[in-house]
């Protein structure tokens, strides 16, 4: 299929339409994120068997661009991860926003077109920070390979700040979690969100220590025992900081981090009833039927 877009007028007005569709061919996906794998990372990720099934992709492409949208449902709760031109984008939230309650991870110029779909419980610009086994540089400590029979005690250790944790003993087993203990205490923790040994990437996330024991390396300790066993099977490991942090921002930099671009990253709630989303479908299904594919026009 030629997947061509249709440009007229309304009016005075110039209309593009984008073409929407499904995607689930992994290689055709792998290509498109290659080129921005530090920000892709965790979509990256989502290429593994076990993950993919649980992952709905979609691309629109018009001549305004191309966008590519993951809508992944895991053992954590469901996220987003948007990349691509910001009109492209738009056509694919009018189809496709996804549950009600989710994490975003989108660019920083797709944020005006994301607040139109959903919801942000903060607009915070995350630094993407990355390190490899040339920049590496492990900090020596005592530390503990956390296992599922842990779970109950990260959860308690999250829970401080008033954030809600549920993690199970299987979410624990199958990640890479490191905690520091005071007197038996779990303090501080840091994981992973997902490992692509395939692409040789993996995502650190999670890291917290308990308020009392801040500023006591706590946080760049277990955060290097973590990078450690990544990049033993990973090229490169990457995680997100606020910039404004300047004590993590300065911890990471010394464990070899560097900073390779920003993003946006958060809660989210989607705008409107799923009912709305669905009636565009169907009227998009409509006007694309000679494509094989959903057509949304954009006025510009």
């Amino acid at each position: 299929m030629a997947e061509r877009p249709v440009q007229g007028r309304i009016g005075a007005r110039a209309r593009t339409e984008y073409l929407v569709r499904p995607l689930r061919d992994v290689d055709e996906l792998r290509s498109m994120m290659t080129p921005h794998r530090a920000y892709a990372a965790y979509a990256l990720g989502q290429l593994q068997p076990h993950l993919f099934a649980r992952s709905d992709w979609y691309v629109s492409r018009g001549a305004g661009g191309e966008a590519l949208l993951l809508h992944s449902h895991g053992g954590l709760g469901n996220a987003l991860f948007a990349l691509g031109s910001t009109d492209a984008l738009e056509a694919l939230l009018q189809l496709h926003p996804g549950p009600r309650h989710t994490f975003l991870t989108c660019q920083v110029h797709q944020l005006e077109t994301v607040v139109r779909h959903l919801r942000l419980s903060e607009r915070q610009s995350m630094a993407r920070l990355l390190a490899d086994r040339e920049t590496f540089r492990q900090v020596e400590g005592r530390v503990v390979r956390l296992r599922g029979r842990n779970a109950s005690e990260l959860n308690r250790l999250y829970r401080t700040d008033g954030t809600l944790a549920y993690y199970t003993p299987d979410n624990v087993d199958e990640a890479v979690y490191y905690g520091a203990y005071d007197d038996g205490r779990l303090v501080s923790a840091a994981g992973t969100h997902v490992v692509s040994e395939r692409d040789g990437i993996a995502v650190i996330g999670n890291v917290f220590t308990h308020p009392a024991y801040r500023n006591r390396g706590r946080a760049a300790l277990v955060t290097s025992a973590v990078t450690r066993d990544l990049l033993a099977t990973c090229r490169e490991v990457v995680l997100s900081v606020d910039p404004r942090n300047v004590p993590a921002m300065h911890a990471y930099e010394r464990l070899g981090y560097r900073e390779v671009g920003r993003l946006i990253e958060g809660a989210a709630v989607r705008r409107g009833a799923a009912a709305g989303a669905l009636a565009r479908r169907a009227i998009a299904s409509i006007r694309g039927r000679r494509y094989g594919a959903e057509v949304v026009g954009l006025r510009t």
